[in-house]
């Protein structure tokens, strides 16, 4: 079980460094680097990407063809779930790590969607800190703040909007596209601007 996680995570890691660099400047190697995997497993997946007509080397030739991949194989991040009155100012004043995504994301680069809900990846080692501070003035369970834990991969990319760290554009594609209703027409409307070279991907 550790082998498929790892594989799939590993797979993640490659999909996400090449949708951050879709130009094909990064040698196979390089990419490896970035994507923390190895450079054997490496070259096999992108043998498969190639066989599938999503890219060519380590080019992206089909952008969405390749999200619309990430978003058969990615793997659910683990949610804790919290209820704060004030979560924007804890999280610019907080000193630990995080990265934005979905909805107050999506309004800080492309305003399109209401920030009904403030969700953010934060690194596992992390999780009980914020949970202290998340705590301290707010309430645990369903509300407009959610913690998200996955691989820490998930940070590579991520970028400052308005003194807030954001997730990669890719990443933000996915994840939009895995939350569904609404969400999906923001990030068809992000996919058409990154094609257009409208929007950076990082």
């Amino acid at each position: 079980m550790n082998i498929l996680k790892n594989r799939g995570t590993h797979r993640e890691r490659i999909i996400r460094t090449l949708l951050v660099e879709p130009n094909g400047a990064l040698t196979k190697y390089k990419l490896a680097k970035k994507a923390e995997t190895s450079f054997p497993w490496t070259h096999e997946f992108l043998n498969k990407l190639q066989t599938q007509n999503l890219t060519k080397n380590t080019q992206v030739t089909n952008y969405l063809g390749l999200v619309n991949y990430w978003l058969q194989i990615k793997t659910k991040p683990e949610k804790r779930e919290y209820m704060h009155k004030n979560a924007l100012d804890l999280i610019q004043t907080s000193k630990l790590p995080y990265a934005l995504t979905t909805y107050q994301a999506e309004n800080l680069v492309q305003h399109y969607l209401f920030p009904s809900r403030i969700d953010l990846y934060i690194k596992r080692d992390d999780a009980t800190k914020w949970h202290e501070e998340v705590t301290t003035d707010g309430l645990v369970g369903k509300g407009n703040l959610r913690l998200l834990i996955s691989d820490e991969h998930v940070f590579y990319g991520a970028f400052k909007r308005q003194n807030l760290t954001v997730v990669s554009i890719p990443q933000l594609i996915v994840d939009l596209l895995q939350e569904g209703g609404v969400c999906t027409e923001a990030a068809e409307k992000l996919v058409n601007k990154v094609e257009q070279h409208a929007i950076s991907n990082n």
